[in-house]
């Protein structure tokens, strides 16, 4: 009795518009749970919240080294989580500044592409939803006008409007999959983005303590360590 149940909103759909629509309704559903995982991840991420990692690289700046650590690692957002990795790099003396550099670069990449996982199904939905309606719209013209064929001076003007509104609900139902998924997708290609700039400009800052933004006046002030003065490694001279 559930089966039936469950089965018949999935037979009223092919009645009305065939396989087609099954297909896209089966999409529209993926699409869903990707946007709902999506939104999970980036929730538990912390995306989008950067007020720890900007403190974070304030203390930085400020010669605060120890203060500046707990902040990152005290923050929930992904961009502390990069900031706190370049800072106790930054801080490990026994280490060529290049070394450090492409390693938190490597740790930041890796959670961009954590964040980016199954957008790119999301897109390929936006794609193909349009194309899929499309493709359900020609095959229901194909058979009005076989059945209108076939009727010959007897067609009934309004079974030929019928069929052609059924076909035309096809592309409806592809460019309503369509719309939102795109629209879903740049959203969160927008947040990654961001995020992405967080990251760069906040490594940035550390390495370089934010140099062109201070005074001659304040040169020599910090006690953060100079990255420039780090003993290299492994034959790299010192920023390489």
């Amino acid at each position: 009795m559930n089966a039936s149940l469950l089965l018949q909103p999935v037979a009223k759909l092919y009645e009305l518009g065939g396989f087609v629509v099954l297909i896209l309704a089966v999409l529209s559903v993926v699409a869903f749970a990707v946007v709902l995982l999506k939104l999970w991840q980036f929730a538990r991420e912390g995306v989008g919240k950067r007020r720890a990692s900007d403190q974070a690289v304030e203390a930085w700046v400020r010669g605060d080294m120890n203060g500046a650590l707990t902040l990152a690692e005290r923050g929930s957002g992904v961009v502390s989580g990069v900031v706190a990795s370049a800072i106790r790099g930054a801080m490990n003396r026994s280490l060529a500044r290049q070394t450090i550099e492409e390693d938190v670069q490597r740790i930041a990449t890796e959670r961009l592409h954590s964040l980016s996982a199954g957008l790119r199904l999301l897109e390929a939905i936006a794609q193909i939803a349009p194309l899929l309606g499309l493709f359900g719209t020609v095959l229901g013209m194909i058979e009005a006008f076989q059945a209108m064929q076939t009727a010959g001076a007897d067609i009934d003007p309004s079974q030929l409007a019928g069929g052609i509104w059924v076909a035309l609900l096809t592309t409806a139902v592809g460019l309503a999959v369509a719309m939102p998924s795109q629209l879903l997708t740049t959203w969160f290609d927008g947040r990654i983005e961001n995020e992405r700039v967080a990251m760069e400009t906040s490594i940035a800052a550390i390495f370089t303590r934010r140099a062109t933004e201070r005074t001659p006046g304040t040169r020599g002030q910090s006690t953060t360590p100079d990255l420039a003065a780090v003993p290299a490694k492994a034959g790299l001279a010192p920023g390489e």
